[in-house]
């Protein structure tokens, strides 16, 4: 059997069981554990399923992304990457947009204390991350909360963004893909997403490799309307080649030492932190 017939029927199996144990799908398809944890690692890259301790899940649907406490958890060291390149990109005095989820909450805590700047934001965490910093001028939406994610939307939080000019934005997302564009869970921020696009110079998605490729169930905006894409480099060649021959920009993100704020080099179309 070919790896890509072998990793399509363990997707029909994972998909008839919900789950599946590595070491179960090993001896069934006669190949070793690390094989099948390749196959795996493939398959989640995708997006078309979840791996867990011993195996792998099927994953939410597209009209769900899952709980923002499982998310937080999740490809956590890839966000807090992403974070940190997004946060080099900023620099002293300007008014940055800092959008909801869990990676947006990580580029809050990312921004070096020496910034100085406005930031609004959509995110009850991400204001509460800022909210003792010195220096830092910090407006939050308001309208109406989303449980868990604590994330502002609405008419209210559509015309707060509506009021100002912003330098940068950096934006959650459920999915991105060639194709359909960034796309995500919830209509309302979707909404103000597009908002917060046409009232910024520079939009940022901020997407690990896991996100590149997949299609949340709204869309947002095709990918010409942003600037660039933030992500790690976790494999997933075949989603990023097909962004890339699209014309998406991709800036990818390794873990490593920070680059120290306001000195680095800006990024042209691939940016690898050392």
């Amino acid at each position: 059997m070919l790896p890509t017939q072998r990793r399509q029927a363990i997707l029909a199996e994972i998909r008839a069981q919900s789950a599946a144990s590595a070491d179960a799908l090993a001896r069934q398809f006669g190949v070793s554990v690390e094989t099948i944890r390749r196959d795996l690692r493939s398959l989640q890259d995708q997006g078309l399923l979840e791996r867990v301790y011993g195996g792998a899940t099927r994953p939410p649907g597209r009209s769900s992304e899952g709980s923002f406490a499982a998310r937080s958890v999740r490809h956590s060291d890839r966000k807090r990457a992403i974070a940190a390149l997004a946060a080099s990109l900023v620099e002293p005095e300007e008014t940055i947009v800092i959008d909801v989820g869990t990676t947006a909450l990580e580029v809050a805590r990312a921004l070096p204390a020496a910034f100085r700047g406005r930031v609004l934001t959509s995110s009850v965490p991400a204001a509460m991350e800022l909210s003792a910093r010195d220096g830092v001028e910090l407006l939050l939406a308001g309208g109406q909360v989303r449980p868990g994610d604590a994330a502002c939307s609405g008419a209210h939080a559509e015309a707060f963004f509506a009021e100002f000019y912003a330098d940068r934005a950096f934006l959650g997302s459920g999915g991105v893909h060639p194709e359909a564009g960034l796309t995500d869970y919830y209509p309302p921020e979707v909404v103000v997403r597009r908002t917060i696009i046409a009232h910024t110079a520079a939009s940022y998605v901020l997407a690990d490799s896991s996100k590149l490729g997949v299609i949340a169930v709204h869309r947002v905006c095709p990918l010409d309307q942003v600037t660039a894409v933030i992500t790690d480099d976790q494999d997933n060649d075949e989603a990023r080649a097909a962004l890339t021959d699209a014309g998406t920009e991709l800036l990818t993100a390794t873990s490593g030492p920070i680059p120290h704020p306001y000195s680095s080099p800006r990024p042209d179309k691939e940016v690898i932190m050392p």
